[in-house]
């Protein structure tokens, strides 16, 4: 045998291009010889050769590549200008003569070209002859996908017969055709997707990704049912999204951290949209927005750790100033969160809980010593009393009183806030130190509100107390002006503000012996106050008072604003020129500690009223100590302060205490409404109760029930000790 002669691409196909030709009009009905078996075997052949011939002579891709393009011109040269031109039943019939044309001419070419069939396409694992020629009839709506023009009505128009086949019944719609296309249109953007979230940044998938569901959405208004509209959506969302959740939310330099981090407002809201669509779609996003509040606000806790570690800070309200930048960076990070919020997730549950989740990690740690609760209280007095070191108008002051209180939803110690709150309230009204009545009783409203009226029900009571204190100070005023009164006035200016003892923090009430100066102002207000109530007993907290005595120096005289303690260690120098230690602390019947401090204040700090022999810094019970009658000031009136105690470990003492009570008392409700209960069930009822206002400590309710049951409230069962009774 000879050797075989190359058959080139263009020589072959123009054979095989001319029987495509004749076998097309012989379905168009036009006068044509038959295929016979020889021209059938010679197409064949011709085939075979040219998929057969040694490299680069093998052309069968491009005869693949060609057999589609045939179905493709048929339809578009033939088909189409064919249904366009009939209506109504016509076109009908001729859709169905042109379909049954059609399966022929693939049945036909699947012949011509059997041996792709056979070799090529299970080699590349390619579509079949058979499905490549029943693809072309479907594939105009990708085509249009490509941005190709489509006679849309005409397409409108053919699928609108398979809805009048069924007579309204969409199931030739659905099988015939929906179920192909869907197919088709999940093929489709499975390959873009996946040569998109390799080549495109998030943003601009994103994009792609909506314009593309956009799209598929006016497609189905032009000329798909509308029944199609949801399946085809969750078909395309499922794989330009679903399928590559994670590799987009997570890609590098783009993702959703760096949108976050980048404040990438409008590409947020992008992702909320698109994967809000998909079941559990937004979850992920949650979680990712969750982690970096917490990052930014554990950095800011770190950063005001380093700053008061590093800066060795001698002024007290340096200190102060950093705790108050820390909150106020606090509250901004909130603020620009929420907004996050409310703007790119459309107030989504699911968003606002894993902000809550994040700021509770982080406003939980505390900063330099100070809780979280003490921080917040602190902010509080500073925002709210006179000279306060934030100079804010009326509405700020509002505003961020408001951005507190949400600040103090996520701190779990409340009842710790409250504590400290209470404290620097009462020295707020007791001291006149309040800027504004109106924000105190607006902070107490919006306190109440995130709380509860429990919360706040002491802190107004004081409110109260001082109202009606005033009126009780002008009446006794009034009492004293009265002209039968004049024999029993005091001589001394006096002020007295009865208080509620259940409202206000508990003050150290000492013995003091008063100088015989202020005897007599004690007796006349008890007098006076006992026309006007017999029921109630006074308790004089003279730790709180304050006098103006006029100290006449050498130079000059000058007004001095003491404690009352301080007044009355003094007042013992008008009959003494020089007294002990031990002599003031008898005389004054108080314990070393004040001893200590108040005459410390006189004697060893900025104004030396007193002076102390030996001249040291500290005091000791051997000192003595005269009247510095040489002391000299510019100011006319100066206030000698008195050393602060630190009330902070007071106040969590009384707190701790009141936590015990707490924790008894929901132990006993919960054990009398349940009779019996187990260990477990027990404590976790607890908590449940008691986590509004703080977070017990298991251990701390395990040793409040072996109290109540060594106290006889609760008993052990005896068959099972994890099982607890009550006893009525």
């Amino acid at each position: 045998m000879g050797e075989r002669k190359t058959i080139e691409l263009e020589e072959g196909w123009q054979f095989m291009h001319n029987g495509i030709t004749k076998l097309k009009k012989i379905l168009e009905g036009k006068p044509e010889e038959p295929i016979d078996a020889d021209r059938y075997a010679h197409l064949y052949t011709t085939i075979y050769n040219m998929c057969t011939q040694k490299h680069p002579h093998d052309y069968s891709q491009q005869l693949y590549d060609r057999y589609s393009e045939s179905f493709e011109d048929y339809i578009n040269s033939m088909v189409l200008p064919a249904l366009r031109e009939k209506h109504d039943e016509f076109m009908l019939r001729e859709l169905v003569r042109r379909w049954d044309n059609h399966k022929l001419m693939v049945r036909w070419l699947s012949r011509f070209f059997t041996y792709l069939d056979r070799y090529f396409i299970p080699r590349r694992s390619l579509p079949t002859l058979n499905e490549v020629g029943l693809i072309c009839f479907r594939e105009l709506i990708d085509r249009e996908r490509e941005g190709e023009q489509i006679d849309r009505s005409l397409l409108k128009n053919i699928l609108g017969i398979f809805v009048e086949i069924g007579m309204g019944n969409m199931d030739y719609y659905e099988t015939d055709f929906e179920v192909t296309m869907l197919e088709d249109s999940a093929a489709y953007y499975s390959r873009k997707s996946a040569s998109w979230i390799l080549e495109d940044s998030c943003p601009d998938y994103m994009l792609k990704a909506e314009e593309c569901l956009k799209r598929e959405k006016e497609r189905v208004d032009h000329y798909l049912h509308a029944e199609s509209e949801q399946k085809l959506l969750e078909k395309v969302q499922h794989e330009l999204l679903s399928q590559y959740e994670s590799q987009l939310l997570e890609k590098e330099h783009s993702g959703c951290h760096s949108l976050l981090r980048d404040d990438k407002v409008e590409d947020l809201s992008r992702m909320y949209r698109l994967f809000h669509k998909i079941p559990k779609g937004l979850e992920p996003v949650a979680q990712i927005f969750k982690q970096h509040v917490t990052d930014e606000g554990t950095m800011l806790v770190k950063q005001a750790e380093d700053a008061a570690s590093n800066k060795k800070v001698e002024k007290k309200d340096t200190v102060g100033a950093q705790e108050q930048a820390f909150v106020w960076e606090v509250i901004e990070l909130h603020d620009k969160y929420m907004q996050y919020v409310s703007m790119c997730f459309v107030n989504h549950s699911l968003f606002h809980k894993a902000l809550k989740e994040a700021f509770e990690v982080f406003c939980n740690k505390g900063v330099a010593g100070s809780t979280s609760a003490e921080l917040l209280a602190t902010f509080c007095d500073n925002i709210l009393k006179k000279g306060g070191s934030e100079k804010l108008s009326d509405d700020a002051i509002e505003d961020t009183l408001e951005k507190v209180v949400k600040l103090l939803a996520y701190i779990s110690d409340k009842d710790l806030f409250a504590e400290f709150y209470r404290k620097k309230l009462a020295r707020r009204l007791l001291f006149d130190k309040s800027a504004n009545d109106d924000h105190e009783r607006s902070i107490l409203t919006k306190l109440k509100q995130q709380c509860g009226g429990q919360f706040t029900s002491k802190m107004e009571g004081m409110v109260t107390d001082l109202m009606l204190a005033k009126e009780n100070q002008s009446k006794f005023e009034e009492y004293l002006r009265d002209p039968d009164n004049e024999h029993i006035h005091p001589g001394i200016d006096l002020a007295v503000t009865v208080l509620t003892t259940g409202f206000w923090p508990s003050y150290k009430s000492s013995d003091l012996n008063l100088p015989v100066e202020m005897v007599k102002c004690v007796e006349v207000f008890r007098d006076f106050y006992q026309i006007k109530t017999k029921h109630r007993k006074l308790t004089w907290i003279y730790s709180l008072g304050q006098c103006i005595l006029s100290g006449k120096f050498n130079t000059k005289t000058m007004d001095l604003t003491l404690t009352t303690y301080q007044a009355a260690a003094l007042l013992l120098f008008n009959s003494s020129d020089n007294l002990s230690h031990a002599e003031i602390k008898s005389q004054l019947n108080l314990t070393d500690e004040d001893i200590v401090r108040l005459l410390h204040s006189l004697a060893c700090a900025k104004y030396k009223i007193l002076i102390k022999e030996p001249n040291t810094k500290n005091v000791t019970q051997t000192d003595n100590f005269e009247f510095n009658a040489n002391f000299t000031d510019k100011m006319k009136r100066i206030k000698i302060p008195l050393p602060p105690m630190d009330e902070k470990k007071k106040v969590i003492e009384d707190v701790d205490k009141d936590r015990r009570y707490a924790i008894d008392a929901s132990i006993v409700r919960i054990m009398k409404s349940r009779k019996m209960l187990p260990y477990t069930q027990l404590v976790t009822e607890c908590v449940e109760q008691l986590g509004r206002m703080f977070k017990p400590d298991f251990k701390a309710i395990k040793k409040r029930i072996e109290d109540l049951i060594t106290r006889e409230y609760l008993e052990r069962d005896k068959d099972n000790a994890n099982i607890f009774r009550y006893l009525a």
